[in-house]
């Protein structure tokens, strides 16, 4: 007799989207697994059979069909995909013109002054990023909610982000400067308040495109970013003729300082206006929920600053400045791929501040397809990386391909952990946020100081990949809890279900019940006469 589990689960895999991306990946005529005659077993055998015939063009058929299911998201999941797409393409194009950037500075530039520019914009990142990056994971958080009050939580964010750069920078230039390092150049006064002031701008352009994000209009920081890396480029070879040993700083600082203007333009005057009509009544978040988040998530993101900005810095305190060139060229690359999966976290996060009830689905899907884009990227990261690093020169393909296969191949742990603090952000479990965040901190600071010295750059990708690996192991058991709440939590509620219908089948008359004995009969009789033929 037929197996009717195998014959409901074909109909509905046929009614499924056409455009997932599981209804893809199956061979042609196998949309349901029970498509055979005999259910599980024929099923197997035919798909077997339609392997063996399978052509090229079929291949290239099904391939085309998965490029635009990932790239062109439907149904519950599309407001998650389109977001993280939308980050993502943004990770891609400033990673591709940053590339380009840095390409061209090792071209026309001595490697030392590549070296000494490199270290001074990993130093920006650390000290902009300090309050920048850690109030970006708040306002994805809090501004679906903020409705009218918005422009205020966006200000104040501003404020705190300058404010904590210009004091960071200050400590900052106390402790560094020493001859013979990559930041011997930031000794003297006046370039001390140049530096500053570099900070603070940089403070304001990254925290923008938090806004941008929590206003769920992320397509603005591909556009923003896009423009500002062709500007930069654009700056960056008339400068090497013109002010040949500072040029490097200047055509990176000059776009950043003429895109915060005109976004925060674009923010304030058309998208808040439209965020508070669509968001409509929503009660804002109180300053107790703030602080809440801000006093966990804080802590987390200024984890994942040290391990993101603080490792090149370290590096080039402890190295001369070509051999650091060498080192940050392999670092930007490796980190671009890093972002995509944060990328992905990072619209997980909106999605299920907005809707808390899917976020166990979102967060399957979110695993799902960062998982299908992010192994083919990095593997072809690391078997490329001699030659993508020689197009920078002979001694960068050196010293610096090796680094970049061990930052690609940490990118596959670590997307575990990312799309595990996105979940947890999105249920403001901010204190599991801040001790993920620090012990990975503490793991890649301490392995990355320790084998620097013992093993120079090199031993910096070492420490890297060993950090990520411990962490995936450690926040498995928590993200397989979170990719199966709602599973867990429909079979909790089953018994309560079936004892319900159980009373209600007590309660019945017993005319109703001969009569709902009756049709099971009936049923039954069919189902066999169905069979025998």
């Amino acid at each position: 007799m037929p197996d009717r589990r195998w014959a409901g689960k074909a109909v509905n895999d046929r009614q499924s989207d056409p455009a997932d991306v599981r209804t893809i990946l199956r061979p042609d005529g196998q949309e349901g697994r029970g498509c055979g005659a005999d259910g599980p077993a024929d099923d197997r055998a035919g798909l077997a059979s339609q392997r063996r015939r399978r052509t090229p063009a079929s291949v290239l058929s099904r391939a085309g069909q998965f490029v635009r299911a990932v790239s062109r998201p439907t149904g519950d999941h599309a407001p998650l995909m389109r977001n993280a797409y939308a980050l993502m393409a943004n990770t891609v194009v400033t990673g591709m013109l940053g590339l380009a950037y840095w390409l061209l500075a090792a071209r026309h530039y001595a490697p030392a002054d590549v070296g000494r520019a490199s270290a001074a914009y990993s130093a920006l990142n650390l000290l902009a990023g300090i309050t920048a990056l850690s109030l970006i994971g708040a306002m994805a958080r809090f501004i679906p909610q903020s409705g009218g009050r918005t422009g205020r939580l966006i200000r104040l964010g501003y404020a705190a982000s300058v404010v904590t750069a210009i004091v960071g920078s200050a400590i900052f230039l106390l402790f560094t400067g020493r001859p013979g390092t990559s930041y011997s150049e930031l000794s003297g006064v006046r370039a001390g308040v140049i530096f500053t002031v570099c900070v603070a701008v940089w403070a304001l352009f990254t925290l923008q495109d938090g806004a941008l994000i929590g206003l769920r209009n992320a397509r603005w920081v591909t556009l923003e970013n896009a423009l500002f890396g062709v500007a930069k480029i654009a700056l960056l070879l008339p400068l090497a003729t013109l002010i040949p040993h500072t040029g490097l700083y200047v055509a990176w600082m000059v776009p950043a300082a003429l895109a915060v203007p005109l976004v925060n333009i674009l923010i304030f005057r058309k998208l808040l206006p439209a965020h508070a009509r669509r968001a409509g009544q929503q009660p804002p978040p109180s300053r107790n929920q703030v602080g809440r988040f801000l006093a966990g998530d804080v802590t987390g993101a200024l984890m994942l600053l040290a391990t993101v900005s603080l490792v090149p810095v370290l590096v080039a305190m402890f190295v001369v400045p070509g051999v650091n060139a060498y080192f940050y060229m392999a670092w930007t690359i490796g980190t671009t791929v890093d972002l995509l999966a944060a990328n992905m976290a990072l619209s997980l996060t909106v999605e299920g501040a907005f809707n808390p009830v899917r976020l166990a689905v979102h967060a399957r899907a979110a695993l799902r397809r960062i998982l299908l884009i992010l192994v083919p990227v990095a593997a072809a990261t690391a078997l490329l990386a001699p030659w993508i690093l020689g197009l920078f020169g002979p001694d960068y393909a050196r010293y610096g391909a090796p680094v970049l296969v061990l930052l690609a191949c940490a990118t596959l742990p670590r997307t575990l952990t990312e799309i595990y603090l996105g979940a947890l952000r999105a249920q403001s479990r901010t204190s599991r946020v801040a001790l993920v965040q620090g012990v990975r901190a503490v793991l890649v600071l301490g392995l990355t100081l320790t084998l620097t010295n013992a093993m120079g750059i090199l031993g910096a990708g070492v420490g890297v990949l060993a950090s990520q690996l411990i962490m995936a192991v450690a926040v498995t058991p928590g993200l397989l809890r979170v990719l199966t709440a709602d599973r867990r939590a429909a079979a909790a509620d089953a018994p309560a279900d079936a004892d319900a219908a159980e009373s209600q089948r007590a309660a019945e008359s017993p005319a109703a019940a001969d009569a709902r004995a009756a049709a099971d009969a009936q049923a039954a009789a069919e189902e066999t006469w169905s069979a025998e033929r």
